[in-house]
């Protein structure tokens, strides 16, 4: 029995109690939540809630321990070397940020930033809003002929003046994944550094930090089964402890007069204010949830739903596909004469969910010559039965628009 055969046989739909027979297939914007973590989040909020770090009553103490072992749980999910390494950020755009203003103070005039074509506004916008204040610039890496960062066109580009290489580790409309090892290669043969944006890869691959080589690494929780309003921002040691605060308040202090201020090392440093603690323990639940699955067994599951609708979509004459033939759980589209809002309201009436828009990557749009596509994306939950029902519902839009 193959790996995406095992989670069919399985089916892990009873577990989601938000999708019944709906044909949900918008997991890529965010992730239906299965009962474990709702349950753990409920427990979080009720019988078992408390403040964390300062009450020195049982039941504070208890849930500091409860929120640090998530801290950790998270530290082991993607090879982390220290617990100390995972800053909770409330998710991956607000961890970016945190690197552009803090780590990115350190940077002048003169030094470039590489950013790709394909990236999510939330890896661009940071950068921009840093060249304005600092006088950085920033560079834009090409794509392959089927929708791939170019890193052979990114080692052309590279040059010291280059500090930071900002990449989505697996595209949000695409579901192109990216040679990430050979990009850190690429990025520290002239002293620059790694970062990669793996919201749309934590949820369908094993990923290790520091088997890729990378220097910074972010992901939101509510991709991978978990709560909204947390995310993980993790970054090498040395990094962390070089790199000041970037808010102020409760928590990330040390000693606080009036003269000065002392700061806390990280990661409590980058953590101003009464943290996410329901949240984090609802990520600990779905990182628990995930890896008794394997992320092996959902990776292979997703890849051969990608290969069936595209497979389905590439009979119809009318229907451009985007991106390559083993995309990571995504699958983006359009159809001739039909705006892609229209598509996704037609198939809402046929009881599937798909997003329709530019996906928060305008430039990326720009490049494939059109306003926006139609996505539709797997997760755990989603089968055969739903690859049909977006099949049928296209049949649908056709017809009603003469495609």
């Amino acid at each position: 029995m193959t790996l995406a055969t095992l989670v069919r046989a399985l089916d892990f739909r009873a577990d989601f109690p938000g999708i019944g027979d709906w044909h949900y297939l918008d997991t890529a914007a965010t992730a239906q939540k299965p009962q474990a973590v709702i349950d753990a989040t409920v427990r979080a909020m009720g019988a078992d809630y408390a403040t964390v770090h300062r009450g020195v009553y049982r039941r504070s103490a208890d849930m500091t321990l409860a929120y640090e072992a998530a801290r950790r749980r998270v530290a082991s999910f993607i090879g982390a070397q220290s617990q100390d390494e995972i800053v909770f950020v409330r998710g991956a755009t607000e961890g970016i940020n945190l690197v552009a203003q803090s780590w990115g103070q350190g940077l002048t005039a003169g030094d470039r930033i590489l950013l790709s074509v394909l990236e999510h506004h939330s890896n661009i916008v940071p950068w921009q809003l840093l060249r304005d204040r600092t006088g950085i610039e920033i560079d834009v890496c090409p794509l392959t002929a089927d929708g791939r960062i170019d890193l052979d066109a990114a080692e052309a580009m590279l040059t010291p003046a280059h500090k930071l290489v900002a990449f989505a580790h697996v595209s949000n409309v695409l579901g192109s994944t990216l040679d990430a090892k050979r990009a850190a290669k690429l990025a520290h043969a002239v002293r620059a550094k790694l970062l990669l944006d793996g919201c749309q890869a934590v949820p369908r691959m094993a990923v290790d930090v520091r088997a890729l080589d990378c220097d910074f690494y972010v992901f939101s929780s509510h991709k991978l089964y978990g709560p909204t309003g947390i995310g993980v921002l993790w970054a090498r040691a040395d990094l962390l402890e070089t790199m000041p605060p970037w808010q102020g308040g409760g928590a990330m202090i040390d000693r606080v007069t009036f003269e000065h201020t002392s700061y806390a090392p990280p990661p409590q440093r980058f953590e101003a204010g009464t943290p996410a603690i329901i949240e984090a323990i609802g990520l600990h639940a779905a990182i628990d949830y995930v890896e008794a699955i394997g992320l092996a067994a959902i990776h292979a599951h997703e890849i051969d739903l990608v290969r069936q609708t595209r497979e389905a979509l590439r009979s119809i004459n009318s229907v451009t596909l985007f991106g390559p033939d083993d995309a990571s759980g995504i699958v983006s589209f359009a159809i001739e004469g039909v705006h892609p809002h229209d598509i996704g309201t037609i198939l809402d009436e046929e009881g599937v969910a798909i997003r329709a828009g530019h996906h928060c990557a305008q430039p990326l749009m720009q490049h494939l010559g059109v306003p926006a596509t139609a996505r539709a994306s797997f997760g755990i939950y989603s089968n055969e039965n739903d690859v049909a029902a977006l099949v049928r519902g296209i049949d649908r839009v056709q017809r009603i628009f003469g495609a």
